[in-house]
């Protein structure tokens, strides 16, 4: 049995079939496996499609003002946390957003979530505001002006905060009236919102 077996795979033999073909002027051509046309077939089935990454969107979010409340119940203090929170894409629009939240952390980011529902759109001027204007809200009253390339952002902590997130890197600014942080923002707020580009009337 193991001389038949040896006698199938004699090299010397298979030497001779191919010398006899080549004499009778024909090709041998190797037996392809049986898997062959799987492997095609699945080659074929391969997608070439690349799959292409979405550009993050960039964006500015700052916390302007973090406060710590007590709530005087019949046990003791229930101690809260509220954040004031600024965001925009520094693109001309920016929102504002108040969180509350037994912890820090779920206040700032209710705050951001806040922030970023109310975003609207501030006309610009290349780098700065179109014209001087004063926003009012309540007590506080916040004065805006035009500034030169290379001025910067003169601002206080709040109106600072707006003006980045909004995009704006020359301005002049003057905080008048209350100083309370929420009240500014919303102060500020109020002015970018009256910008117009073009004159009415």
């Amino acid at each position: 049995m193991a001389e038949e077996i040896k006698k199938n795979v004699d090299p010397a033999e298979n030497s001779k079939d191919v010398e006899q073909a080549k004499e009778n002027g024909r090709d041998i051509i190797p037996e392809a496996p049986d898997n062959a046309a799987d492997l095609s077939s699945a080659d074929e089935k391969k997608p070439t499609e690349r799959r292409t990454q979405r550009p993050a969107v960039e964006g500015v979010e700052k916390v302007i003002k973090i406060s710590r409340v007590s709530k005087v119940v019949k046990g003791g203090k229930n101690f809260s946390f509220n954040a004031m929170v600024v965001a925009g894409d520094g693109k001309g629009s920016v929102g504002f957003g108040f969180g509350k939240s037994n912890e820090v952390v779920g206040a700032i980011t209710k705050g951001t979530q806040e922030a970023k529902r109310s975003f609207k759109k501030i006309n610009l001027k290349d780098d700065t505001i179109p014209h001087e204007i004063i926003g009012r809200f309540k007590a506080s009253q916040v004065l805006l002006k035009p500034a030169s390339p290379g001025t910067g952002v003169i601002a206080g902590g709040p109106v600072r905060a707006l003006c980045d997130a909004a995009g704006i890197k020359n301005i002049l600014t003057k905080s008048l009236g209350s100083r309370n942080a929420i009240n500014v923002v919303k102060a500020a707020m109020d002015g970018f919102l009256k910008l117009r580009l073009k004159r009415r009337g």
